[in-house]
């Protein structure tokens, strides 16, 4: 680490101009939150493993910034030569550069990994001490980077309409109406799910994430994808064209922006077809007029004259090829578009899970037996301390990694499975205060009968996919374990049973679910819900449930997926985690005040709740109905999966609590 450091200085200082400091963000040049093994720079620079951080290096320091579902894991991971920057605690990333480093400082980023959005921040921030923002032309840590993995060639995909529910056609239809709207004649799109989800591809680019490296630009009568053409076979490159899109390099967008900023990219079968038709063959000049969908010209001061930019998504890279004053920087429409799920992807959604579910079921009932067996725990129902004696060699123990591997086993033996959604979080004990704890085969932790068990996993099904949280002890859990738990239930019950108007959004919401905790002055420092993908990204926005100011951004709308996952972590001891994906849909409420509209949400989620960790007393007579009627919905959704020593499991599992 200190060698990649000192190698990195080294090009800094060589710069033109010399660079005070540099950034390494994690993202890809799309902005993604998961990343191919050969964008992951910030990891490679810091060693901190995570999802989400910056990294800043200047010439005596390195500071890496995250956010608190992170805090312990990078306390852990990063060296001595790195300094913690606790997102919502330290100064934010622009503030901490601005105030610290010197006047007229350069500050080196590579455009393509960093969004329009933060750029701009940036430079404001940057605005006082004459500080300036350095667009690199090749990325710094590349140069240093020797063993980066190479390219890979995935295949793209195409995903059938019985699963998307919905022609390329009908969402590029809906999508040129909004840029219409919006007096835009252009859009460039650079998320991967929504790209994805636009062209019905998918691929495995990304780890866990069914994507294509690829971007695309939508016009009022073009469409254009841009991929590496290796991974694209005659038979998908015909149903790109069919669908009205025209293929070409990965690498040509950038000199495609240039063209689409004068208004001159045009696919060859536009401009030999559409216009040749319209104008007749009259040479119109394309700056006077407008050809709109019926034929009539439009006058020039109403023309779309605008290409359409997410700030959040788009890099700074494309965006600085464009005319500042001709963009709209606004969220994608995709991105909603992608969110309000149709019939069949809801259906698709409802019958993952279904199976998912299954799999959880089966992984609870071995690993019941395995603990017993290997570890002479009194299991999953009894509460009895555990002899923690094993009783087999130590060929027999149980690690994180080795029951992980065993729970992808039973998803994989479902129909439809593609992969897991991300990294399985599979963590005992202290391991799971560590918020997104990964284990590994090296260092992972066995499983311990008289500690707290978290799993936090998910899979990727042709018709949907799946995310969920359970928490367990096989042993004898302590009063204060079983009334954090039931807290964190009772927040989970609260958000889960809302009903709301429409118009609402997750940072409304979010307080539901930790009620119950701030009552014995607990609390987490995560989210409490997050969108989920139609076999595409774990994590779908734009909509959220949290305390974050961009949940405020957009309101929960029927039709919607959002997780319900509150927990509650004590560093050194022990975490707890619940989580089940809901749907939200109408409310049918008995009185409709002010004619909003009210929504609730349904559980598609099952898996049991265990019993022994729930201290009943704490519980409302309404929270044990809930809990006793979801248990028998789990009971009969999930006996078809299952065989009769699993059936007869799942039963005990579910009794009714408080009878």
């Amino acid at each position: 680490m200190a060698d990649t450091l000192a190698s990195l200085r080294s090009f800094m200082a060589s710069h033109s101009p010399p660079l005070d400091a540099l950034v390494v963000p994690s993202e890809d040049y799309h902005q993604s939150e998961y990343v191919s093994a050969r964008d992951k720079r910030r990891e490679f620079v810091s060693g901190f493993t995570g999802s989400a951080g910056l990294a800043l290096i200047t010439m005596n320091e390195a500071r890496l910034w995250t956010d608190g579902r992170y805090f312990l894991q990078a306390t852990q991971q990063l060296s001595d030569q790195w300094t913690l920057m606790r997102i919502g605690e330290d100064p934010a990333v622009d503030t901490w550069m601005a105030d610290n480093l010197p006047a007229y400082a350069a500050v080196g980023i590579d455009p393509w990994c960093i969004s329009v959005d933060t750029a701009q921040k940036w430079e404001c921030a940057f605005a006082e001490k004459q500080q300036k923002l350095i667009q690199t032309t090749t990325n710094l840590v590349d140069e240093v980077w020797k063993s980066r993995p190479p390219v890979e060639t995935n295949p793209v995909i195409v995903h059938p309409l019985e699963y998307t529910g919905r022609t390329v056609a009908d969402k590029l239809k809906d999508l040129r109406e909004k840029l219409k709207n919006e007096k835009a004649y252009g859009i460039i799109i650079t998320t991967l799910d929504e790209v994805a989800w636009l062209c019905n591809i998918r691929g495995n680019d990304v780890s866990y994430c069914p994507v294509v490296h690829a971007f695309a630009i939508v016009t009022s009568n073009s469409a254009f994808l841009y991929v590496d053409k290796r991974k694209v076979s005659s038979e998908v490159n015909s149903y790109i064209k069919e669908n009205g899109i025209e293929l070409r390099e990965y690498t040509a967008v950038s000199s495609d922006v240039l063209l689409l900023a004068s208004n001159q990219l045009d696919s060859t079968s536009a401009v030999e077809g559409n216009h040749a038709e319209v104008t007749n063959g009259i040479n119109i000049n394309s700056s006077e007029i407008d050809i709109v969908g019926n034929g009539i010209a439009e006058s020039k001061s109403n023309k779309a004259d605008l290409i359409w930019v997410d700030p959040g998504s788009c890099c700074y890279a494309l965006y600085s090829k464009l005319n500042s004053e001709k963009v709209l920087l606004k969220q994608s429409p995709l991105a909603l578009a992608k969110a309000l799920k149709n019939p069949v992807e809801l259906d698709g959604l409802k019958k993952a899970h279904i199976r998912d579910g299954a799999a959880v079921v089966q992984y609870l009932f071995w690993l019941d037996k395995q603990m017993q067996e290997i570890y002479g725990a009194s299991g999953y129902f009894l509460e009895l301390e555990s002899a923690n004696k094993k009783k087999d060699s130590e060929t027999r123990k149980l690690t994180e990694v080795t029951v992980s591997d065993k729970l992808e086993g039973f998803r994989a033996s479902k129909e439809f499975f593609r992969g897991l959604s991300f990294p399985t979080i599979s963590s005992v004990g202290p391991n799971a205060a560590i918020i997104h704890y990964s284990p590994k085969a090296e260092t992972c932790a066995e499983l311990d009968p008289n500690s707290i068990y978290l799993f936090d996993s998910g899979a990727q099904y042709l018709d949907g996919t799946t995310d969920i949280t359970r928490t367990v002890h096989f042993g004898k859990p302590s009063a204060h374990e079983k009334a954090c738990y039931t807290a964190v239930l009772k927040g989970h019950i609260a958000l889960g049973n809302a009903r709301f108007p429409n118009g609402t959004n997750g940072h409304a919401l979010d307080i539901l679910a930790r009620i119950p905790l701030w009552k014995d002055g607990l609390d987490y420092r995560h989210g409490t819900g997050h969108g989920i993908g139609s076999y595409l990204n774990v994590h779908e926005g734009p909509h959220l449930i949290s305390f974050r100011p961009q949940a405020r951004n957009v309101p929960l709308q029927a039709s919607m997926t959002v997780t319900d996952e509150p927990g509650y972590y004590e560093d050194g001891n022990f975490g707890i985690r619940l989580e089940n994906v809901l749907i939200v849909k109408e409310g049918n409420t008995k009185f409709n005040f002010g004619d909003k509209g009210y929504l609730s949400f349904e559980h598609i989620t099952w898996a049991p709740y265990q019993r022994k960790l729930i201290d009943v007393s704490l519980l409302i007579p309404d929270e044990i109905d809930w809990l006793n009627n979801y248990h028998s919905k789990c009971r009969d959704i999930l006996a078809p999966y299952l065989d009769d020593s699993e059936k007869a499991w799942l039963k005990e599992a579910t009794e009714l609590i408080g009878a």
